[in-house]
């Protein structure tokens, strides 16, 4: 998304699996933040979009592009929360809420387009998790628009019989942690009480700090291909997930 930084221009990737917001130490220079005295990584505040007061960690962001557009940081769950947006990933809009006062209800209106409400949980590091079953299995998904593949845990599927493939994919998940990708074929994957159509998905072995999120222990992340292809609409107010 398009964003005003301390006035200037900017790129943010909008990311529900960061916490906060991370800016590129270099593009921070150029909005003219600076750390935090006596710290290398952290700024007190900044002025994102009017919000006001923000803060924000810098580093030298994995995101340096998508599909070839520069990203100066990520838009975190900090910001995303405290405004209660509503992400709709199909149109590619976010709304944030400037009354805080003002209740408002997606639900009635998601049905009569035929959407199917998912309760969105957020776990005690703030990460938005949702229900799924294959197979009949339970588990749960870590929802991530941060992320471009729904990939699955190697070893969840493996319990559930699906077999696998092998692609010439590899997926880097932070400095060092670098999985090889294969495919499934999943006909029978349930988000809450929605089911997919069948379709190939991505599996690895997924990493322990991705694995586990506050209490709880995630079997795959909901990433922006699903996320894109079944109209989902994120409510961070209401605090669920609606797909079609």
């Amino acid at each position: 998304m398009s964003a005003r930084i301390n006035g200037q221009r900017a790129n943010l990737l909008v990311d529900t699996g960061s916490s906060q917001v991370i800016l590129n130490a270099a593009a921070a220079a150029s909005f003219g933040i600076k750390p935090s005295q006596g710290s290398l990584r952290y700024i007190r505040f900044t002025q994102i979009n009017g919000f006001g007061g923000t803060l924000v960690t810098l580093r030298e962001s994995r995101h340096s592009d998508t599909g070839g557009t520069p990203v100066d940081g990520v838009l975190g769950l900090d910001v995303l929360t405290r405004h209660k947006a509503v992400i709709n990933c199909r149109t590619k809009l976010i709304f944030f809420k400037v009354d805080q006062s003002r209740q408002m209800d997606l639900s009635s209106v998601a049905s009569e387009e035929k959407f199917t409400r998912i309760p969105l949980r957020k776990e005690r590091n703030g990460a938005l998790t949702v229900p799924c079953s294959i197979r009949g299995q339970p588990a749960r998904l870590f929802v991530d628009t941060g992320a471009f593949l729904t990939i699955f845990h190697e070893a969840f599927l493996k319990s559930v019989g699906i077999p696998m493939e092998a692609t010439r994919i590899s997926a880097h998940f932070a400095p060092g942690a670098s999985r090889k990708i294969s495919a499934g074929q999943i006909n029978d994957l349930k988000i809450g009480n929605f089911k997919t159509p069948p379709a190939k998905f991505g599996v690895t072995a997924l990493p322990n700090f991705t694995l586990r999120q506050g209490n709880a222990r995630v079997s795959g992340i909901l990433g922006m291909d699903t996320l894109y292809d079944r109209y989902a609409i994120i409510d961070l107010d209401g605090m669920n997930l609606f797909l079609k």
